[in-house]
């Protein structure tokens, strides 16, 4: 053992002296086989490509907004600016730094993350132009590679002027030159040091500094802004008396690329949403010269576009959002996405983003379970209305059928087909609000839709996004299995090597029994129910569920066909504002343009398409009449609180 000890030294010393060895033979070897690409490649194919699942363009994301200038042309106190902010040794260091990186990481301790970055300028250059952004020790030896080569053949000056033409400042603007017209609306030559000093801070990090891209930017631009200029006064390129009268310049408003104009902006920026989610940051997605496979189908894509137009009604108020999913049963594929008419006139996607009350669509996350308690269609309830039950904590709850109708006795086949309230009330306390809500968790509501276990949960009193209604649907359509929605199908790099592969996530929530029954009672509603409607347009099985809030302040049509299941749904920006009167409609409800909607995009997707049908009906405890009227006891009107008398308004 005593031997052991002693030989752990020399051990340890040949172990690092073959790591050594080792790791100058591999850098060497890189040195030789690593060559510096042609730079005007890179001018050419940075533009990330986004596709639909069968290869043909929806759009890019980055262009060649570029405009290169001589390093004559760019003033001094603008390449000042940018070597404060990145290398403040440029032109009298190497390559590469050791003690730049050790100064940079005890810079950015000291200054909370404040402070410069570790890597050259040569560095960066060689990063951005010659290499794609991914994070490998592998890219990371061809950066030095390439950087150490570049010193070798290339001036100071020719890689400090090829850098600030290539480098990405946000905005779409790739280089110094297009970058001071983005943002200051004018050319390098004559911006000031403040505004040079902005662009500098700037290009570190265009999403985390750039105040257009969001206002919680704007305190790391000002701290970054003021490093820049500590920068400029501590190298001695500007006097501390100029400094302290430099202030912060006005910045011009971000503004849209026209890449993003009409729906497909929508579909493009969730697809870059979605990027960022997987890791991929905007500055990589702008220059580094993806490929992005998406799920989206193009006849898909077209037809809900094409059925938004048809039967949207022309005349509506600027705020009604109108949004459309659909999404391919059993595997979570999004084939189309409908987020609104002009992107560049609104950034905000109904399909994705906006939230509504779901209204009577919830009613079908009841019906499963009452379904699983072994309540079955036949079963027969009492459609009167209004009714009165206990909200769950001793407070009476008041529940009136769309209109104020009163219906009778009914089996639960036809409450469903005609979306009885004073039914499906009570159907959700029998089977039991929990279980509801659990339905609906487990169809695909995700937890961030906030739903109380209460009565008034089996008439939507949550408020989902489109896409996610779509999905619930399509747990349906696919026979009780739930598949997590996804759009990026594959990202290939620039060299068409796969960097990120979707797989579907997939697993059986509902049994297929269940299933079958609900999907029964649901073509019931597309056939004579409240969405008739859409068994007139489509020659083909079809089932979905309307939904219609409170003073129809949101209208829905969820449906599928054994292909696809999608989403409809109207809405506005302010909760309280009713859609009736939207299109010359005295009530706009799920049965009016939402179900149009759907049925325009079924036609033009699935056309043709052959004809699938749907399971048969289980027909789950029987097809004979059980008696639950009386399943769950009424509570005395007169325990409803009279509502308040409005006091009359002063005269002015």
């Amino acid at each position: 053992m005593s031997n052991l000890v002693g030989k752990l030294p020399r051990l340890a010393f040949l172990a690092t002296g073959f790591t050594f060895v080792v790791g100058v033979f591999l850098f060497g070897f890189a040195y030789f086989t690593v060559s510096i690409p042609d730079p005007n490649a890179y001018v050419n194919s940075q533009a990330t490509i986004i596709q639909y699942a069968d290869g043909s363009e929806i759009g890019r994301i980055g262009s060649e907004n570029r405009t290169v200038v001589t390093l004559a042309e760019i003033p001094i106190h603008v390449r000042n600016a940018v070597m404060a902010a990145e290398d403040r040794n440029f032109y009298s260091n190497r390559a590469f730094s050791p003690i730049g990186l050790a100064a940079a990481v005890w810079d950015n301790i000291t200054s909370l993350g404040k402070g410069r970055g570790g890597s050259t300028i040569t560095q960066q250059y060689a990063k951005t132009a010659f290499l794609t952004p991914e994070r490998s020790i592998q890219r990371k030896v061809k950066e030095l590679v390439i950087a150490i080569k570049l010193e070798n053949q290339f001036t100071k000056d020719e890689i400090l002027e090829n850098y600030l033409n290539t480098i990405y400042f946000g905005r779409g603007s790739y280089g110094v030159q297009t970058a001071s017209q983005v943002y200051f609306g004018t050319t390098v030559d004559k911006l000031t040091v403040a505004q040079a000093a902005v662009l500098a801070s700037i290009l570190r990090s265009p999403g985390l500094y750039d105040p257009g891209f969001k206002k919680e930017n704007l305190p790391r631009l000002e701290s970054r802004f003021a490093y820049v200029i500590d920068g400029l006064v501590d190298e001695g390129w500007l006097t501390k008396e100029k400094a302290d009268k430099i202030k912060l310049p006005v910045i011009s408003p971000r503004v849209s690329s026209g890449a993003l104009a009409g729906p497909k902006g929508y579909v493009i920026s969730w697809v870059e949403r979605e990027l960022n989610q997987l890791g991929f940051t905007d500055e990589q997605l702008m220059i580094g010269g993806y490929i992005i496979k998406t799920t989206l189908v193009k006849t898909a894509q077209e037809a809900a576009v094409a059925a938004v137009n048809k039967e949207a009604p022309t005349k509506a108020p600027e705020n009604l959002h109108i949004g459309l999913v659909a999404i391919k049963p059993g595997t979570g594929e999004i084939l189309a996405m409908y987020g609104g008419q002009d992107y560049l006139k609104y950034q905000f996607n109904a399909a994705t983003q906006g939230i509504t009350s779901g209204g009577s669509s919830f009613k079908a996350f009841t019906l499963v379970a009452a379904l699983e308690e072994g309540i079955p269609l036949s079963s027969v309830w009492n459609g009167d209305s209004p009714k009165v039950y206990d909200d769950g904590i001793g407070r009476a709850y008041q529940v009136n059928n769309y209109g104020g109708e009163s219906w009778g006795n009914m089996s639960l086949l036809t409450a469903t087909e005609k979306s009885t309230n004073t039914i499906y009330v009570p159907l959700g306390m029998k089977a039991g609000v929990e279980k509801v809500v659990d339905v609906a968790r487990r169809a695909g509501i995700p937890d961030s839709v906030e739903m109380v276990a209460s009565p008034s949960v089996s008439l939507g009193a949550a408020s989902p996004h489109v896409i996610d209604l779509a999905n619930a649907y399509a747990t349906f359509a696919a026979q009780g299995v739930y598949a997590k929605p996804f759009i990026i199908n594959e990202v290939q790099g620039p060299n068409k090597g796969i960097l990120y592969q979707g797989r579907i996530q997939a697993q059986e929530v509902f049994r297929q029994d269940v299933m079958a029954d609900l999907t029964y009672a649901l073509s019931k509603v597309t056939s004579s129910g409240t969405a008739a409607v859409v068994g007139s347009r489509v020659a083909r099985p079809t089932a979905g569920k309307t939904g219609t809030s409170n003073d129809n302040a949101s209208a829905w049509f969820n449906g599928y066909t054994p292909e696809v299941a999608a989403s409809v749904a109207f809405y506005r920006d302010d909760a309280t504002q009713s859609l009736n009167g939207i299109g010359g409609l005295t009530s706009v409800t799920g049965g009016s343009f939402p179900a149009r909607i759907w049925a325009e995009f079924v036609k033009g997707y699935l056309k043709n398409a052959p004809v699938q049908e749907f399971p048969a009906p289980a027909f789950i405890g029987g097809t004979e009449p059980i008696n639950y009227i009386n399943a769950v006891p009424e509570m005395d009107p007169a325990l409803i609180p009279p509502s308040p008398t409005p006091s009359p308004k002063k005269k002015k």
